[in-house]
Order: structure tokens, then sequence, then C-alpha cells
């Protein structure tokens, strides 16, 4: 990565799993929330309140360096995916 992709600056704070951050679970779900702004990062199932975990998103960029294809996903969308590998699919949040 040449540059910063994300709009947001790399420390804003995100929310998601522990799973996701020991490496024992994959990012199956992103969200940008259209009332705050926040990005969540969550596995396949979702992330219980007690598996919350809040880190920077440049944590989660290099967890997972597909993020940043992402980096333009409006405001009040999501994207998700079926595998680790799979193409990230795009949807408008209800």
């Amino acid at each position: 990565m040449t540059s910063w992709p994300f709009s947001d600056p790399p420390n804003v704070a995100v929310i998601t799993s522990k799973k996701i951050i020991e490496g024992t679970d994959w990012i199956q779900r992103v969200s940008h929330d259209a009332d705050d702004g926040a990005w969540q990062f969550h596995p396949l199932g979702g992330t219980t309140e007690d598996d919350a975990k809040v880190v920077g998103l440049k944590t989660i960029l290099i967890i997972d360096p597909s993020i940043a294809l992402l980096a333009d996903l409006p405001l009040g969308w999501c994207a998700m995916r079926t595998t680790a590998n799979s193409v990230w699919k795009r949807e408008k949040l209800a």
C-alpha cells in the first residue's frame, strides 16, 4: 500500500471482534454506519458484546488488506463476502 486509502485517519476507532484481532476468524461483513460514520468489521455470525473490541482502522487494514477495496463504501452501506477470499458484495443498509 503506497498511500492511505480511507478518508478517515488510520487511528479512527472501529468496532470489531476479538476473534478477528486474534486471527481465529476472518472479516465477513463490513458496515459504514449512516448515523455516526462508524466502521464495523464482523466475522460470520456477528460479534457479541463480550467479544467486541475497539481498534484503529489501520489495525484492520494490516489484518486484512482487502479492506482497502472498501475505502469508498458510502455511509449507510455494508459489504459482505461468503469466504475470506471472495469478492466483496455491497448493499445499502435497510
